[in-house]
């Protein structure tokens, strides 16, 4: 992982967070799980058709959330228990590769579920004065545990809606010849 340039940081926050627009992140981190649930089983034998070579399917796209879910679990809570602590990055690309998300789409939505649950609840209970605590991330340099937490719910919104183009385009009838 490489730390990036002070612009790409903004950037890719700004992606995030755009895509959150004015929404409440408890909200949208809250209705997310049942969202998934509702596209996996949408997608139906599409689910693991990837739309063009080295892109996701609608089922990478949720286990690249669980994953990113799973290690935001971890951010959090150095963030809040840790003066500044280095937050790791992580290689989606290297995680998605090698962690077999089209296996058991069932536990993917569990796992997620869960962790959602139990990140809303820590965020609810954490005290709005701590919410400013800071953390290094590996890449994007401070962050704070607000900002965060609004990245992940900006985050699930992209990602869905890349899951959600995928299984369209998945779904698009192919030309013949």
């Amino acid at each position: 992982m490489t730390r990036m340039s002070p612009e790409e940081a903004d950037a890719y926050r700004r992606t995030a967070l755009d895509a959150l627009g004015e929404g409440d992140p408890v909200a949208v981190q809250e209705a997310e799980p049942e969202l998934w649930r509702r596209l996996t089983e949408r997608a139906g034998a599409h689910l693991r058709t990837r739309p063009e070579a080295g892109e996701w399917s609608v089922l990478e796209c949720l286990g690249h959330l669980t994953d990113s879910e799973l290690v935001t679990s971890a951010r959090y809570r150095w963030v809040l228990s840790e003066d500044e602590p280095p937050l790791v990055g992580f290689d989606q690309s290297a995680w998605a590769a090698r962690l077999h998300h089209a296996d058991d789409p069932a536990m993917l939505l569990e796992c997620f579920g869960v962790l959602r649950r139990v990140n809303v609840a820590l965020w609810r209970q954490t005290p709005v004065a701590e919410r400013g605590r800071i953390g290094i991330h590996a890449e994007r340099g401070p962050e704070s545990y607000e900002l965060l937490f609004r990245l992940q719910a900006g985050h699930g919104r992209l990602h869905r809606a890349q899951a959600e183009r995928a299984l369209v385009q998945v779904r698009r009838p192919r030309p013949v010849g």
